[in-house]
């Protein structure tokens, strides 16, 4: 009897056995786990993401395998170690650490586009992908309380080589679909404003409600100087929106082109020339007196009521797309998304480039005037005293433009309506854009010479009018 009850405790174990040893031979191997990892980053230089710190595995993730996905192999080592993502940078793995590093392009901007990568372990399973993101955070230094700074560059509101003009993170760019005059002189503009912060939507034809801390950036600068067609910046213009209104600051550009220099209130006061000599749009070579502007002279034009306001940032002119670096967008779908205007209507009566031959002579006329005169010639403008009213929404009326309007002030016995049709000799306004005289001259303040394209559109509307005045 013992015998065979060792005999089936004998059977027993080794069945036993052989189904142990069956399970050890269905292993089952267990694959590295990658993480995602997110940083953030000024993105002013490289940035190196220790990408394997919170990974975990069946075992030790191998540094020398990881590759990120899509990326090429350099090496020839069987690991995908750099990614060219075209205007943004180069993705490269170190082939020792395993880190990933993003090399910004030249004056990049913005959040790079997210990559991923994988893993392996010493028994040469591969990860799951895992996500790379690089939150880009803006650049600019501003306190409300000690602006303004004495230099342009110190508020970090552009990248790279300042003389470019290439705006920093949430710095945006705008222009409205008609420029101001400055005796040929091009602009850059734009706005920056505090996180958290937005402008809210007025009227189609009223400045934009902008919080305290905005920032209005122009700069004027030519392309065309002699000799030799230099381009050289001339002046930035900032205002700033502080709890007790808009503030003037005039920042001078040095002659070697580095930075610009904040005008001392003194000089400010009076205001100052500076000669050049450039080459105009009809291959004329002038030399003039460009104006800095005083104080007095920037609230001349830039007031309501006597209250410092901006001019060209209204609805009505930034209704049109702009050419940004990632594509031509809407500008005010562009304050939108960028959290700097809380809504704006989709029916907006707008300005137009008055270059734009397709547009009719009447809009362009009209948005001519609106960017050139409108601001002083407007109730509680400068020039309200005057009939005319010249801003978009108003200078539709013929009254209001001028036409068959007799002066409040006889310049000759010829010259008696503000806008004689079909007469451009008997009509004011020609003659006052026509002249440089400071006394006949209009507008009075931000030109020295004539714009001659601006006197040609106005001839050309001129005589296009049929109307008869009593």
């Amino acid at each position: 009897m013992k015998k065979i009850y060792f005999l089936f405790l004998t059977l027993s174990l080794v069945i036993v056995g052989f189904y142990a040893c069956s399970d050890d031979n269905e292993y089952t191997e267990i694959s590295p786990i990658a993480a995602d990892d997110t940083v953030s980053s000024t993105l002013t230089n490289a940035v190196t993401i220790d990408v394997l710190l919170n990974d975990t595995t069946g075992g030790v993730p191998v540094a020398t395998t990881v590759s990120i996905v899509g990326g090429t192999d350099t090496d020839s080592n069987g690991t995908l170690d750099k990614l060219d993502v075209v205007n943004e940078g180069i993705w490269t793995v170190n082939s020792t650490t395993g880190s990933i590093t993003f090399t910004p392009v030249a004056n990049y901007v913005g959040n790079p586009t997210q990559i991923s990568y994988t893993v392996k372990n010493s028994q040469g399973n591969a990860s799951n992908e895992a996500i790379v993101t690089i939150n880009a955070t803006p650049i600019v230094t501003f306190d409300i309380l000690n602006v303004p700074y004495a230099k342009l560059s110190d508020y970090n509101f552009f990248v790279g080589n300042i003389t470019n003009q290439i705006p920093s993170l949430n710095v945006v760019a705008y222009e409205p679909a008609s420029s101001l005059f400055t005796d040929y002189a091009q602009k850059k503009r734009f706005i920056w404003m505090p996180n958290g912060v937005n402008a809210t939507y007025v009227d189609d034809d009223k400045i934009l409600n902008f919080p305290v801390g905005t920032v209005l950036i122009k700069t004027f600068y030519y392309t065309t100087i002699q000799p030799g067609n230099q381009t050289k910046l001339i002046e930035t213009r900032l205002m700033i929106r502080k709890s007790d209104g808009w503030k003037f600051y005039e920042y001078l550009w040095n002659d070697a082109q580095t930075d610009a220099d904040l005008l001392p209130a003194n000089e400010f006061l009076n205001g100052s020339f500076k000669t050049i000599t450039f080459t105009k749009p009809n291959n004329e070579v002038v030399t003039t007196n460009y104006r800095i502007p005083s104080d007095t002279e920037c609230l001349s034009c830039h007031k309501i009521n006597e209250v410092p306001t901006p001019i060209a940032v209204k609805p009505q002119n930034l209704n049109h797309n702009f050419n940004y670096s990632a594509g031509s967008m809407n500008q005010l779908q562009k304050l939108v998304s960028q959290g700097y205007l809380d809504s704006y209507p989709s029916n907006i009566a707008s300005t137009v480039d008055y270059h734009d031959t397709t547009k009719s002579l009447s809009l362009r006329v009209r948005s001519y005037l609106d960017v050139n005169c409108g601001h002083c010639h407007q109730d509680q403008g400068r020039c309200d005293y005057r009939q005319i009213r010249l801003g978009f929404r108003q200078n539709i009326e013929d009254s209001n433009i001028g036409i068959c309007l007799t002066a409040d002030e006889e310049i000759s016995p010829t010259l008696q309506k503000i806008i004689t049709p079909g007469n451009v000799s008997k009509s004011i306004m020609h003659f006052r854009m026509s002249s440089n005289e400071e006394s006949e001259r209009m507008p009075l303040l931000g030109r020295t010479i004539v714009h001659d394209e601006g006197v040609e559109l106005l001839e050309q509307w001129i005589n296009s009018l049929n109307q008869s005045c009593n």
